[in-house]
């Protein structure tokens, strides 16, 4: 049976590259996702054009003249246009950003949502005010404990607004910005012009785009994407259901690395191999990176490049020579300065989160 026109078009769609974006991975055009693939992670600096893309609804236009920035909740509200943020004092800071879910598809048994692989994060500068400067001038009342963030994305009949808060610490650290620029230039459409919350350390969902309102609240906000993004605060079993009090608001980012090159089922003359990765922890520093190639048994030491910063991941090299042609599986492994270690097994959780065990590619050798 033939397709309706309807279906035609939606599916030309899906193959039609996005401008500036036409080296991505689509995971969706109706709410934009896009994944960076792996083999092209080769900078420290992730360039816009590879930057992961995440919209839990449909993204805004926005008329900058007409665009205002309402603070509000347990403050003296008030409201800021583009022109007062670029008067305030302006930081910069180096952050990778990853969405919760990437590496979602990897969890067994499979869980509901976007089915990323390995490449939904990303390092960049962020510049912006500080979010203490501006919610020092509004004035915080003692009853204010949270900051939620919510942007100009519109909620539709089936997905309730995207709203999310973080703790007021989090937000009065001189860390935490009002982002206007990424790497050196005006936000994109795609991440957040004209302005978007910068939560360094945390899962990419507390970053709120296309930032309207920053409210002060008298606790953490209840609402569904508050209740969508947790974790549960005991192990669980494999499809165990868990109740909303066992859940808690997920917050920073877990250690992890990945394998950017070479490519999983690749195929290599035999000889001596490049490897190189990345590396991030969060709030936390990554103090190394081990390679095994014997599944495992023995691990050696990467060596990390000189590029760091706080937030920031660490790229790593390892040079290997294989002993034979046949078949290998490569696996890396991060330490942080925490003292955590990437798991050989998942903890699994319903929303398939933070995905973080020891990485692994399998290899083809063959004769040179």
């Amino acid at each position: 049976m033939k397709q309706s026109s309807a279906k035609l078009r939606a599916a030309r769609a899906q193959r039609m590259p996005l401008r500036g974006k036409q080296k991505m991975i689509l995971r969706s055009r109706r709410y934009l996702n896009l994944e960076m693939p792996v083999r092209l992670l080769d900078t420290w600096l992730t360039p816009v054009e590879l930057f992961y893309v995440r919209n839990h609804l449909t993204q805004p236009r926005v008329n900058l003249p007409e665009w205002r920035l309402r603070v509000s909740g347990e403050v003296n509200p008030f409201e800021l246009t583009f022109a007062d943020l670029e008067k305030l004092p302006q930081a910069t800071v180096t952050n990778t950003l990853e969405c919760a879910g990437n590496g979602r598809t990897f969890y067994r048994p499979r869980v509901r949502g976007t089915e990323w692989t390995r490449g939904a994060v990303g390092t960049a500068t962020f510049t912006g005010p500080r979010l203490a400067d501006v919610l020092h001038r509004a004035g915080v009342k003692a009853g204010g404990k949270h900051v939620a963030f919510d942007g100009l994305d519109e909620p539709s009949r089936k997905v309730p607004d995207f709203i999310r808060s973080i703790p007021i610490e989090k937000a009065m650290h001189p860390d935490t910005l009002l982002a206007t620029m990424m790497n050196g230039a005006p936000l994109t459409p795609e991440h957040g012009f004209p302005v978007r919350a910068l939560v360094p350390g945390w899962i990419g969902a507390a970053s709120v785009k296309w930032l309207a309102e920053v409210r002060v609240l008298d606790r953490e906000l209840d609402g569904h994407f508050m209740k969508a993004y947790r974790l549960p605060k005991r192990p669980v079993a494999p499809g165990e259901p868990v109740s909303p009090e066992e859940m808690a608001a997920m917050t920073a980012l877990d250690v992890k690395s990945i394998i950017a090159r070479p490519g999983d089922g690749s195929r290599w003359k035999l000889g001596p191999l490049h490897i190189t990765g990345a590396a991030w922890a969060g709030e936390a520093d990554i103090v190394r990176v081990d390679v095994s190639t014997d599944f495992g048994r023995t691990w050696q030491p990467a060596d990390l490049r000189r590029e760091q910063a706080k937030y920031a991941w660490r790229l790593w090299d390892f040079t290997w020579t294989p002993p034979a042609t046949g078949c290998y599986v490569l696996l890396s492994r991060a330490t942080d300065s925490s003292g955590r270690r990437q798991p050989l097994l998942p903890s699994w959780n319903p929303g398939g989160y933070f995905w973080n065990v020891i990485d692994q590619v399998r290899i083809h050798v063959v004769k040179a």
